[in-house]
């Protein structure tokens, strides 16, 4: 980064509360869900760094009365956020699988062959364009982050090193040409202004060019309490019908639209510009819009069962965790993730852990955002030997289960905290 930028980032606010929709800028928020402040769930810090204490920031869910958006208001500086980002997708359990099917998927979609440019905005490692590669089609992938965007680059996937705009986007069709492909794969909820962000897609596509993007599906993460999805880095949480009418609004449509089961529930979607005919395909499933509707996912009142439950279940897991260390009992966590310290400022959890594992060799020897448990590999269950151990990557929960067969017969126990307190 240069001084000059430095300087610029130094004078702005760490976090930003914004009083309309990122979406169709209406003034109607109401509030859905208050989870505990926490500091960035990704700053996972190492030894040398434990003396410098760590800001929280606020993390209250609303919801958009006019266009059903749901998203978090307050919005921290991505200059805090990103650059320093430790998060690789090649090391996330089944995503190089994932995304290798998700390259063939789109290829044969959209039609589109080799040479053809596929851009990747928040490209991370390059899983994805590497997956392109190998398919014959040019590359290029865009993230701020920038030690990942210089490891991609020296791996062969050039990386540019930047936040993504509408400006970034008109230079690189200058210098690169039309993109036939432009991927965003969860880092469209990451996006505050979204109109610049779909404005500079647009900039960078051919006129038949497709927009692919994949990000969570909030009707999952309420139906499952997928609460630690929640955090700072997501800003948005898409539902369909909100989706469709914000790319009309922009001169572009949303071609299709398929579910996935991807980080407890996704949905991709193809979007091409205006009278394009790119996308193969039957649409978007009028199933998930008619299941939107049911459901009301974009009524507040009609959600408020959701942030009921989870108020109910952090009181019982409270309960559960008192007895467990009024008895004496020795807890440990299991996962950690940037979605884990969700978990660990909402369920208080921070004083009543002794430590955390993670099979992820990249938080080895660090300590979490705040509350600074130390990370352990997962072999630290036999040494250390927890009488509890709380699945905090509880969607992982049958593997990991599967995997330490040894230390339940030693008479540890797992317990769940989501989606219902239960022991596993």
């Amino acid at each position: 980064m240069t001084s000059h930028v430095r300087a610029e980032a130094a004078q702005r606010p760490a976090v930003v509360h914004r009083r309309t929709c990122r979406m169709c800028d209406s003034a109607d928020l109401e509030l859905l869900l208050d989870l505990a402040p926490t500091p960035p769930g990704d700053h996972y810090v190492t030894a040398d760094a434990l003396h410098i204490a760590q800001p929280v920031y606020p993390m209250r869910l609303a919801m958009c009365g006019r266009c059903g958006l749901a998203q978090l208001c307050d919005v921290v500086d991505p200059e805090i956020l990103y650059r320093d980002y430790i998060y690789n997708t090649s090391i996330s359990l089944g995503l190089v699988q994932h995304f290798d099917r998700y390259a063939e998927a789109v290829l044969a979609r959209s039609g589109v062959e080799a040479p053809a440019l596929a851009i990747d905005i928040g490209s991370n490692d390059g899983t994805l364009l590497r997956a392109f590669q190998r398919r014959g089609v040019r590359v290029l992938g865009i993230d701020p982050a920038r030690d990942l965007a210089r490891k991609a680059t020296a791996g062969g996937l050039e990386t540019v090193n930047a936040f993504f705009s509408a400006a970034l986007a008109a230079e690189l069709r200058r210098d690169y040409g039309p993109a036939a492909i432009v991927t965003a794969n969860n880092v469209f909820a990451n996006v505050d202004d979204l109109h610049d962000f779909i404005a500079g897609v647009r900039r960078l596509l051919a006129p038949d060019g497709l927009f692919v993007f994949e990000t969570g599906y909030f009707p999952d993460l309420v139906r499952h309490r997928i609460i630690d999805n929640i955090y700072q880095e997501h800003l948005s949480y898409y539902s369909v019908k909100p989706l469709q009418q914000f790319f009309a609004d922009h001169g572009m449509q949303l071609a299709a639209c398929e579910h996935e089961p991807t980080k407890g529930g996704s949905i991709r979607g193809f979007v091409q510009i205006a009278g394009a005919n790119r996308v193969r395909g039957d649409g978007v499933q009028s199933a998930l819009l008619e299941q939107e509707a049911q459901g009301g996912f974009a009524c507040v009142d009609r959600l408020r069962y959701f942030a009921d439950h989870v108020q109910q279940l952090r009181g019982r897991l409270a309960a559960l965790v008192g007895d467990l260390r009024g008895g004496g009992r020795i807890l440990a966590g299991y996962g950690a993730s940037v979605g884990v310290t969700t978990l660990l400022y909402y369920f208080d959890l921070g004083g009543a852990l002794s430590f955390l594992v993670d099979d992820n060799p990249v938080r080895h020897g660090r300590f979490t955002p705040g509350h600074h448990l130390p990370v352990l590999p997962s072999d630290a269950l036999y040494s250390r030997k927890p009488d509890d151990v709380l699945l905090l990557a509880w969607r992982y929960a049958e593997p990991i289960v599967t995997r330490h067969a040894a230390y339940t017969q030693a008479g540890g126990r797992f317990i769940l905290p989501l989606p219902e307190l239960a022991f596993a």
